[in-house]
């Protein structure tokens, strides 16, 4: 059974940032380069064609792991060797990237069809441990061994499919299982919450999944947990603008920039 033609929803998610990287890598003057995504698309039996021409999601993909991976890696040099928990991990690379700057293990979590999906072409080592379960349920937490250092999770392209009601308890979670922590994640625009069939990837999707969160205000996420602090963030539209073309130069404009601000939020429990 080709197990990538059988994932639906969510897990299939995870297909569009691997061919946008990919698209990516194939510029002249690409924004990111990850040749093992490249190796992916190219090896797996999936129809990737139908996402040719969503200009829009590659641009945003390729800036959304600038960011990502510019996190880590000062995140690393902050606080020295860290224990790195990526959420949703489906088919990314950033280990590859990343493995050499100080990452103390690297624990890639996602639920059982992506894990599975994952160990046909990546293979597990003495610093990098897959986790198969669902973020939602505290078990998988168990399999985290930080050994008292510090702790930064990822969540990429994850938290937008899942309410606030859903959210909450997993922000909880993680104050109580990794004090201290830093997070990385992606905040979805908020005009975009409940349109993601109109989404220009999304849609050619057979099962798309529904956009259900993204806030105006990030600092609304304080009142969580008394722990939490806003410490960055970055809006998409303020790097490679020329990409952008006009969509950024609305983005931009302070009337609108609230609603349409597609960023990398930083937090720390402290």
């Amino acid at each position: 059974m080709n197990h990538e033609q059988t994932l639906q929803g969510i897990p299939e998610t995870m297909l569009i940032p691997l061919w946008a990287r990919a698209a990516e890598t194939r510029r002249r003057l690409p924004i990111i380069k990850d040749d093992k995504a490249l190796k992916r698309v190219e090896s797996l039996d999936y129809n990737f064609s139908k996402y040719d021409g969503s200009w829009l999601t590659q641009v945003g993909v390729a800036i959304r792991t600038m960011l990502l991976d510019t996190g880590v890696r000062d995140i690393v040099h902050e606080k020295g060797e860290v224990v790195v928990i990526n959420l949703g991990a489906g088919l990314d690379t950033r280990f590859e990237r990343l493995k050499h700057i100080g990452i103390a293990h690297w624990y890639d979590v996602d639920v059982p069809e992506a894990i599975e999906l994952r160990q046909r072409f990546f293979t597990e080592s003495d610093r990098n441990s897959f986790v198969a379960g669902s973020m939602f349920e505290p078990d998988w937490t168990e399999a985290i061994d930080h050994k008292g250092a510090p702790v930064l999770i990822i969540a990429e392209g994850l938290f937008m499919y899942f309410s606030e009601k859903e959210l909450k308890p997993l922000f909880q979670l993680f104050a109580q299982r990794f004090p201290g922590a830093d997070i990385l994640f992606e905040m979805l625009a908020p005009f975009m919450v409940g349109k993601a069939a109109k989404h220009e990837s999304l849609k050619k999707m057979d099962s798309p999944p529904e956009f259900k969160w993204g806030l105006k205000d990030t600092r609304d996420m304080e009142d969580w947990h008394p722990a939490i602090r806003l410490v960055n963030e970055w809006n998409y539209f303020d790097y490679h603008k020329k990409r952008w073309k006009w969509l950024g130069l609305l983005g931009r404009l302070p009337v609108l920039r609230p609603r349409f601000a597609s960023r990398i939020v930083h937090l720390k429990y402290v």
